[in-house]
């Protein structure tokens, strides 16, 4: 993936703002951009939902399919993510087979989920030993400004807490072509949401736009849920080369404190209509 180079004189415009606590577009620097999730866009999934945050916008789809359980967890159902950096997101993208980009990002997004506990696949099982159901959550690049990590996160959960079961016939050995009222088994107490932190110039920064993301030192990502309260961090993935300082760290988890009781909330509500 290659990028067009960003003029000296606008990362120096970009990086002199954030040292004084200001954005081009008039955010903070720990600020998120209006969040627009719409859900049902396709037909052909068990879910299938839009998330757009200023102007990245991702699909993300998902789909059901029956397997023969992993040798060592014969009563569990299984998990794969996938992403497609498309073209037509941006011109930094290449045709082809996922690089180490795309890989990268379906690897975070995965495992913010899986180590949460979110999925609960043992309820996945249909014959212990014999059959269970496999998720495949795929996501697409619709148009990409800048933090894909979050958007695409919080897509897959979106996808997920809306998606039913596929009928299955037991007889036959197949899945019918209609979804049933079974909503896909998942512990809501476990949901885990990804924040990116990235840092340009002296400023620590959230939900960044894409000339901002593209002169980041250092990103951290940090998935996050619920514990009696209090945020739990279930996944860590540093990115990019620069030096995480200790003064960097501390004012990211304290900063992840401060999210959790203001933004925690309106990601439970995205993903649960509650």
């Amino acid at each position: 993936m290659v990028k067009p180079a960003i003029p000296e004189l606008q990362k120096s415009k970009i990086r002199s703002a954030l040292n004084v606590g200001k954005r081009f577009d008039g955010r903070a620097p720990l600020d998120y951009r209006d969040i627009q999730v719409t859900k049902g866009v396709s037909n052909n999934a068990e879910s299938c939902v839009s998330v757009r945050v200023g102007k990245t916008e991702v699909y993300c789809g998902v789909k059901l399919g029956v397997v023969e359980p992993y040798g060592d967890s014969p009563d569990e159902g299984t998990f794969m993510t996938s992403v497609e950096l498309h073209p037509m997101a941006s011109e930094g993208f290449d045709i082809g087979k996922p690089g180490i980009d795309a890989v990268e990002l379906a690897r975070v997004i995965d495992r913010g989920i899986r180590e949460s506990g979110f999925i609960d696949f043992k309820g996945l099982s249909i014959e212990s030993g014999k059959k269970v159901w496999q998720v495949f959550v795929d996501i697409v690049t619709i148009n990409d400004d800048g933090n894909l990590f979050d958007v695409a996160g919080l897509a897959a959960l979106v996808a997920l807490g809306s998606a039913k079961l596929p009928v299955y016939n037991a007889e036959e050995n197949k899945i019918e072509h209609k979804l049933s009222d079974t909503p896909l088994p998942l512990n809501k107490d476990a949901l885990s949401f990804n924040m990116t932190f990235y840092k340009i110039g002296n400023a620590i920064v959230l939900d960044p736009t894409e000339e901002e993301e593209d002169i980041a030192d250092f990103r951290l990502s940090v998935a996050f849920g619920d514990f009696e309260g209090k945020p739990r961090v279930t996944a860590l993935q540093k990115g990019l080369v620069g030096v995480i300082s200790e003064k960097d760290l501390n004012l990211i988890f304290d900063t992840v404190k401060e999210k959790y009781n203001t933004f925690f909330p309106k990601i439970k509500q995205l993903v649960w209509d509650e």
